[in-house]
């Protein structure tokens, strides 16, 4: 079996490539422990100003691996459920390195997006998604509830009434009711998926890496913070860009009338 994630960079583009075509990238230990290997890259690397993740073959995920669970079912209680919280953990870690990276990532998602695939889709910062996606949170058809983040992000992307429907009832819909729903940013075509999303990702990795970050992190802030708190960290953060060589350029490129040329720093 080849890698289960597969790593490319170019153009300060990390592109993350869920690589279990045949299995639909399903999200099993290496699959998932590949996607953690990857985001700590990402944070680690400064010639990494953003991550795309997408999937191998016709699909993007279509969740956890149901033959793995399937062996786990056959242990007694306790021990079911300690297999299954140790693969969550580690799945976590995952989901918490997408969501506190100082740098975009996008999900770039086309046929099955399902369960767990969904999950990591909203935990990304923004998506782009071919015209043959089809999306289902699923949990609910394995007797089950969300896991991933799903519960986290569905309620703050769609409204808590319209989470409690798709979770509950676990029904597909496809890649125009995503989109109105604002679950992506974006539908296109699926032969142009990948060059839209090259473009869009060129476009991030070539901005203020710095400041991109930031803004990041002050609007997951802002989602649980006061007013006083959010303007505290939102004057803190702006010194904290002033500080860096992109904000010179930015301000120089401004006075000078032109586009500005970030490095990243």
């Amino acid at each position: 079996m080849p890698d289960a994630v597969s790593q490319d960079v170019a153009d300060g583009i990390l592109t993350l490539t869920m690589n279990w075509p045949d299995r639909l990238n399903v999200l099993g230990g290496e699959m998932v422990d590949g996607l953690a290997e990857g985001f700590g890259r990402a944070k680690q690397d400064a010639g990494v100003r953003c991550v795309v993740l997408q999937g191998a073959g016709k699909h993007f995920c279509a969740g956890g691996d149901i033959q793995l669970m399937q062996d786990w079912v056959a242990m007694d209680v306790e021990s079911r459920q300690q297999k299954f919280r140790a693969f969550i953990d580690r799945f976590h870690v995952v989901v918490n390195g997408m969501l506190s990276l100082p740098k975009p990532v996008i999900a770039s998602v086309h046929g099955a997006v399902a369960g767990a695939g969904l999950s990591i889709t909203m935990g990304c910062d923004l998506a782009i998604a071919a015209d043959d996606a089809v999306f289902t949170l699923a949990y609910v058809k394995i007797g089950t509830s969300p896991d991933g983040g799903g519960t986290y992000c569905l309620p703050r992307i769609v409204g808590l009434k319209k989470a409690m429907e798709i979770a509950m009832l676990g029904d597909r819909f496809d890649a125009v009711t995503a989109l109105s729903l604002g679950l992506l940013n974006k539908v296109v075509a699926a032969e142009d998926r990948e060059q839209e999303t090259r473009a869009l990702a060129l476009r991030l990795a070539e901005g203020p890496t710095v400041a991109l970050g930031q803004t990041k992190a002050l609007l997951h802030s802002s989602l649980t913070s006061d007013l006083d708190t959010q303007l505290n960290l939102e004057s803190e953060s702006f010194a904290q860009c002033a500080a860096t060589d992109d904000f010179t350029e930015g301000m120089q490129a401004f006075m000078e009338k032109r586009v500005p040329r970030y490095g990243g720093k």
